[in-house]
């Protein structure tokens, strides 16, 4: 069951209430198989109505579970509630889920990780360790208000606050360093780490210090290999990737940042970082942090290279 409702969020120095699911943000992560049938009971107890959309989802002949608000269906108004019933058919990798409904989604959101059927495999080596890694933003101020005072004034919506990884902005921005996202590894170790842009509407670039990924998959379809040392994702994209922990024992920053090519157009452009960690550096005094290199904010030939 999902249970829509207002949860108290602290980020960057501040505690607002949120709307979230199951009381966690980001939201819950989904695994499942190709071929599962899936039931997923949805109750709000927030005060705005609601439908969640399973991003990427074939929806083969059962559209009015895909979840657009007054498309496939009537919001799920406060105190309702709805099931969603479909089939994941023919997909592997990663999708995700997010509320549907004005923008809500900039807090209701989540992984939906599809493994293989039981007794397939992976079409690339299988990997020592998963990882999601959902990028996002944050506003201080309720982004209902945001979106609801853009649509009054004719005017674009005020900019998000932060960037986040995993729905923290990290250690570039105030109040945020003791919470960064931290993932660890062991030396020569190969995790498969599942991006996903939450953004609301920003291309994104990613990379890791030191590191360089081998994309396997997007959008739940297996891709033929190949390396890069940056991501460049649109919104609502998800990209596999397999990096190797093959440097020295230490801890490297993993960011992401904006892709803007239009000019005078406002946009949040801080570093968001979350932080690759070796195990074995944890011994000892904690060594000093790799800082990840990435293009410009309106680097459009690594866009068009990478696409």
């Amino acid at each position: 069951m999902k249970l829509i409702q207002a949860t108290p969020v602290k980020r960057l120095c501040n505690t607002h209430n949120r709307i979230t699911v199951n009381g966690m943000f980001p939201g819950p992560t989904l695994e499942v198989r190709n071929g599962d049938s899936l039931e997923f009971k949805v109750v709000n107890k927030a005060r705005y109505s609601v439908t969640i959309h399973w991003h990427g989802v074939r929806q083969m002949r059962i559209g009015w579970a895909d979840g657009p608000e007054f498309v496939t269906q009537c919001p799920i108004r406060p105190g309702g509630s709805y099931t969603y019933r479909f089939t994941i058919q023919g997909q592997e990798g990663t999708l995700w889920w997010h509320a549907h409904s004005s923008w809500l989604k900039a807090t209701i959101y989540g992984a939906l990780i599809i493994r293989p059927r039981l007794g397939k495999s992976y079409h690339f080596p299988k990997p020592n360790l998963e990882t999601p890694i959902v990028l996002g933003e944050w506003w201080d101020a309720n982004p209902i208000d945001v979106v609801r005072e853009a649509t009054r004034t004719e005017a674009a919506p005020n900019v998000s606050d932060a960037y986040t990884i995993n729905a923290q902005p990290g250690d570039l921005y105030k109040c945020s360093s003791k919470d960064a996202t931290i993932i660890p590894i062991d030396a020569s170790e190969t995790n498969l780490l599942r991006v996903i842009n939450a953004a609301l509407n920003q291309p994104l670039f990613f990379a890791v210090a030191n590191h360089m990924l081998i994309v396997v998959g997007a959008d739940a379809t297996y891709i033929k290999p190949f390396t890069t040392s940056v991501l460049m994702l649109g919104a609502g994209q998800t990209t596999d990737v397999l990096i190797k922990a093959d440097q020295r024992p230490a801890r490297y920053y993993m960011a992401a940042r904006a892709y803007q090519s239009v000019q005078n157009v406002p946009f949040d452009n801080p570093t968001t970082i979350a932080i690759l960690e070796y195990k074995s550096s944890k011994k000892g005094n904690a060594p000093k942090l790799i800082m990840s290199s990435l293009p410009a904010y309106n680097d459009t030939n690594t866009v068009t290279a990478f696409s």
